[in-house]
């Protein structure tokens, strides 16, 4: 009896001393539990025969919930019943139509409507890899996407008709097809492809159309680096594709939740977890041309919207819009996306109310991932046992003025301690591996990190410094010197600029790598090094670039304008051009970036000549004392 007594204390103490020296103790037991049933779950659709994807998965839900409602756009609403049909009528049109086959790659040129969920359907039922292009590029831009993949048709929104035009030449002698979604279209090349779908039969495709499909087979191409100059395709397969239908259901979204989709569906935030996560757990998604901080709630509140989703500065914006007495007065239990600041989460929560808010970190093309589940504020994610041993990741050291890991005498990369900031890298293995990107061989190789801590290993390099604090949280810190973030005024297509002027836009990454490709494309441009400077008074860094100038040659503000202007959006462009004798480099070669970002665009501190980018003259022209001034004290805004 005695022990009895002892056995029953103890098990009544050991809540009390879990929770005083493992205070996360069982959301960690929760998350391993879950990510348990996941991988399970994932391991036995593996198996399965014919081969199972994420277009079954949805065939699954029409087949169970066929009136449930899949899409609510603009008062509409098209049930998982309706979706299917549509999807099948587009698929039929296509099929009788064109001489697409099965394998052959399709770019999909639209915004946030229904028809752009419809026909990836139709074309993932035609067992035809899609290409999602961002429709805010133009022009040069717009091609290299387009040629990234190989395509071999064009399907676009008719409102993009003119953004096609510019570049149908290029399109007709490669022999592209482009539809065009209109009743009718005059333009020699282009076909209105509307009253086919109309007149297509909605009968189901049969699956022998996906017969040749395997899981390394490319299902989409996303583009990474915030579509700047020259964009990278990141090829997502149907085996990723299938994982990533997990990515809302572990975050405990179920069949009757509602979830707000205004990020744009050719981004990976958009299409992977609004849109395919919704897939798996049969939500409703209320989806959204555009992001309006104004109409935000009131929209959340008309559709019992349960699910919202952000990146960067979107929480932020919510917090800047003017206070109401009806702010908590809504049903959102969960908020899910990254890049949010700490002292902004603990001001939305704060204002809006004690929901969930589910920050998680990943990339398009990166082999790891990390969801804080715990809530901890200005967290990314917590290290687990399991999670490491099937996805092996480290921080290493990492030279910054060099730009590259530290090394040791053997060669080998050198562990970050806790607490110390390092470069995410994750071991490429069969369970995690590395895609790379479509037709560039070059960039893939750059992503791959050798030798890091034995002889012939291989790692994928993520580009970004995170740190893990004693309790094993972890925090992401900054990029390394490859990208620039900046808060543009023509950033996302998708913002409602009348709902939330004056305030201003966090922009999306930026390769500085690829804007100096850009640059170097300019007849009289030597060499280029682009970087990004903090200004005084705002969030981010802003674009600007050192370059050298060919001998004999002469800057042209008008004319790098004109360049730039054709090659890059306007959040891309370097506002500052400081032009040099010579680009300084390290012994290896690398371009050195870090005293460049530590003098600025100060005149009175850079002997160079110095130039600003004046979009209402069209150029770049000589930067004074005098302009510097009016930025630092916020009388020129950028």
């Amino acid at each position: 009896m005695y022990l009895v007594s002892i056995l029953f204390a103890s098990l009544a103490v050991t809540p009390l001393v879990l929770k005083t020296f493992f205070p996360y103790f069982w959301k960690d037991a929760f998350y391993l539990a879950d990510l348990v049933r996941i991988l399970l779950k994932f391991v036995l659709r593996r198996r399965r025969k014919p081969l199972f994807l994420v277009l079954d998965r949805f065939l699954e839900q029409s087949a169970a919930h066929a009136d449930r409602p899949f899409i609510v756009f603009e008062n509409k609403t098209y049930s998982y019943q309706d979706t299917d049909r549509r999807s099948n009528k587009i698929a039929n049109a296509l099929q009788r139509h064109s001489e697409l086959r099965p394998g052959d790659t399709v770019a999909l040129f639209m915004g946030n409507e229904p028809a752009f969920i419809f026909t990836w359907l139709a074309l993932a039922k035609l067992g035809c890899p899609v290409a999602l292009l961002n429709h805010n590029i133009r022009s040069r831009s717009l091609l290299h996407c387009f040629n990234c993949c190989s395509a071999k048709l064009l399907i676009a929104a008719a409102e993009l008709q003119e953004a096609v035009e510019e570049v149908l030449p290029s399109l007709r002698e490669q022999g592209v097809c482009v539809y065009l979604m209109t009743k009718q279209c005059d333009t020699p090349g282009m076909e209105g492809f509307s009253d086919q779908v109309e007149e297509a039969s909605d009968t189901p495709l049969p699956q022998s159309l996906r017969s040749d499909i395997t899981f390394k087979s490319p299902a989409v191409y996303i583009y990474t680096s915030g579509t700047t100059g020259l964009p990278k395709a990141a090829v997502v397969n149907q085996n990723r594709l299938l994982a990533a239908l997990a990515v809302l259901d572990s975050t405990g979204v179920t069949p009757g939740d509602v979830i707000y989709l205004n990020l744009p569906l050719y981004h990976t935030a958009g299409f992977i977890i609004g849109f395919i996560g919704s897939i798996e757990t049969g939500s409703t998604i209320i989806l959204r041309r555009k992001f309006s901080a104004s109409q935000f709630w009131d929209e959340c509140r008309k559709y019992n919207v349960t699910v919202v989703q952000y990146i960067g500065e979107v929480l932020r914006y919510l917090c800047n819009t003017p206070k109401r007495d009806n702010d908590r007065e809504h049903k959102v239990r969960l908020a899910i996306g990254n890049g949010v600041r700490a002292e902004i989460w603990k001001e939305f929560l704060n204002r809006f109310g004690n929901m969930d808010v589910r920050e998680f970190y990943a990339s398009t093309e990166g082999n790891v991932g990390f969801v804080n589940y715990t809530g901890k504020i200005g967290a990314i994610g917590r290290v687990n046992y399991l999670h490491r041993k099937l996805f092996p990741y480290a921080l290493i050291k990492y030279d910054t003025e060099r730009d590259e890991p530290i090394r040791d005498s053997t060669g080998l990369c050198v562990e970050a301690p806790k607490g110390e900031t390092g470069l995410l890298v994750s071991k490429i293995t069969d369970i995690a591996p590395f895609v790379g990107y479509a037709k560039n061989s070059q960039q893939t190789e750059k992503k791959r990190l050798r030798d890091v801590f034995q002889k012939g290993d291989l790692y994928f390099n993520s580009g970004d410094l995170l740190k893990i604090d004693q309790d094993n949280f972890i925090y992401f810190q900054d990029r390394v010197g490859d990208t620039f973030r900046w808060k543009g005024e023509n950033i996302f297509y998708y913002i409602d600029w009348s709902c939330i002027d004056p305030y201003r836009w966090k922009g999306e990454n930026v390769a500085t790598t690829e804007v100096a490709d850009i640059l170097t494309l300019i007849d009289f441009v030597q060499e280029a090094n682009v970087y990004g400077v903090q200004v005084p008074g705002h969030e981010g860094r802003i674009g600007m670039a050192a370059v050298t100038v060919k001998e004999g040659e002469q800057f042209d503000g008008n004319k790098t304008f004109s360049h730039v202007a054709s090659y890059l959006p306007a959040y891309a462009r370097p506002r500052f051009i400081r032009i040099q004798n010579a680009v300084e480099v390290t012994g290896t070669f690398k371009q050195m970036k870090v005293r460049l970002v530590e003098e600025g665009f100060d005149p009175a501190c850079i002997p160079d000549p110095l130039y600003i980018l004046q979009e209402r003259k069209q150029s770049y022209t000589p930067m004074s004392g005098q302009v510097y001034s009016s930025i630092v004290s916020g009388n020129i805004k950028l």
